[in-house]
């Protein structure tokens, strides 16, 4: 599978700067998958589940919560702006 860069920040910071294969995430008019190539688009996101597949195989896969933000799809570069992201690791770690 086609690797895209991705960039997600918060107002926390950068929380993650690398490739991906795939980016599922759920915009204000649905369900939303990104793919390498994807047409340039901006839309509103809501409170959801985010996934990042990772790796050439895409199987390795980032989940985080989502509590709002941007999507922004360039040619270059896919980018989160999110007003909260939490990364589902972190939520195990408070349980």
């Amino acid at each position: 599978m086609k690797e895209f860069p991705l960039k997600i920040a918060s107002p926390e910071g950068l929380l993650f700067d690398g490739n991906a294969v795939q980016l599922s995430v759920r915009g204000i008019s649905g369900e939303l998958a990104i793919l390498a190539g994807h047409i340039p688009f901006v839309t509103a996101l809501k409170e959801s589940e985010c996934r990042i597949y990772i790796g050439n195989d895409g199987k390795e896969i980032r989940r985080a919560h989502v509590t709002g933000g941007m999507l922004i799809v360039t040619k270059d570069c896919v980018r989160v702006l999110s007003s909260g992201f939490t990364w589902e690791e972190d939520n195990k770690k408070q349980i």
